[in-house]
């Protein structure tokens, strides 16, 4: 992985609660990876639904559109 230079600012803003995550903070990398793999950051939902690490698509739509 190539060095973010605001990867200090990032993390501070970062919601992701999975722990041995080697994304964080580093934002391109981690919307190449869950966009390879049919998901959304985490940065996108609530905490409390983030938590539950379901980053459908399928569970994006349905919480906003619940609002």
């Amino acid at each position: 992985m190539k060095a973010c230079p605001n990867q200090k600012q990032n993390i501070a803003n970062c919601n992701c609660s999975y722990e041995p995550c080697s994304r964080k903070g580093i934002c391109c990398e981690c919307v190449y990876y869950h966009r390879k793999n049919d998901q959304i950051p985490a940065c996108f939902f609530p905490p409390e639904i983030e938590k539950t690490y379901d980053r459908s698509i399928k569970n994006l739509v349905a919480i906003y559109k619940s609002k």
